[in-house]
């Protein structure tokens, strides 16, 4: 049963991701709203995909940029190579590995230590660079991203390949969809924003959707974020109630403070 005393939570990361943590809520007794802020897409043209991710063999090590990565690649991937390190940010991904059979147990799986900050940077710090160097590096990810990884890694002389795995696209609302919107800021909700891309286009979708006084609502509202890079965005966008977690659903779900 929900407590009527708590505002529902809002969760806005893509739909495939937002359902099994929105089970996770509403069985701890907390309203749990799902509204996707990004789409992903498949690729319209998947052949250089298949083809790449056909000899994965050929690469010392394969980074995937997020659970969408992992989950658009293993769609052509029959088994992994276990002689190919797989390097991955949080414990999304782990667990997105670990649903297509690939663990510890059976592959060299790198990823940062700090729990609590889990980007790029500190990938790179847990990454032996000396063994990657002169080798092939494959870094799976949207058809956009940040390049800070594969230019870290060239500089360390490694060959570095990207690949796009997937898209990424901003919901379009319809009148029923953005009143819906509207009646999520009317009242105090709790909102879990897993990307600054999407924390980005809420704002331009309730601006859109209602103007600047919607917008100012929904700077109101409390954030809940597993990352410091996306709490700097929404300070940047006039947020002051952020809450930042970690890495992993467990760690968000803790943040919302659930009772007996």
């Amino acid at each position: 049963m929900t407590d009527a005393r708590l505002p529902p939570v809002v969760i806005t990361r893509p739909l495939t991701q937002a359902r099994p943590l929105a089970e996770r809520l509403r069985a701890a007794g907390r309203d749990a709203v799902v509204f996707p802020l990004l789409e992903i897409r498949p690729l319209e043209d998947q052949g250089r995909l298949r083809t790449i991710l056909s000899r994965l063999e050929e690469y010392a090590m394969v980074a995937f940029v997020s659970p969408n990565a992992i989950d658009a690649a293993f769609a052509h991937i029959a088994a992994w190579p276990a002689q190919v390190a797989v390097a991955v940010m949080g414990e999304g991904s782990r667990a997105a590995l670990a649903s297509y059979g690939v663990t510890p147990a059976n592959a060299h799986i790198i990823s940062p230590a700090n729990r609590q900050r889990t980007d790029s940077q500190t990938l790179l710090e847990v990454l032996d660079i000396d063994a990657l160097r002169g080798k092939r590096v494959l870094i799976i990810r949207g058809e956009t991203g940040r390049e800070l990884l594969a230019d870290a890694l060239r500089l360390q002389g490694i060959e570095v390949e990207q690949l796009a795995a997937y898209r990424r696209v901003a919901p379009h609302l319809d009148p029923a969809g953005q009143q819906g919107l509207l009646t999520l800021i009317e009242f105090e909700s709790e909102w879990i924003i897993t990307s600054s891309e999407a924390l980005r286009i809420l704002i331009d979708l309730v601006g859109t959707a209602a103007g600047s006084a919607a917008v100012v609502k929904m700077q109101q509202q409390r954030l809940i974020v597993p990352h410091v890079r996306i709490a700097e965005t929404a300070r940047s966008l006039g947020f002051q109630w952020i809450v930042e977690t970690g890495s992993g659903d467990d760690q968000l779900i803790a943040a919302l403070q659930f009772h007996a």
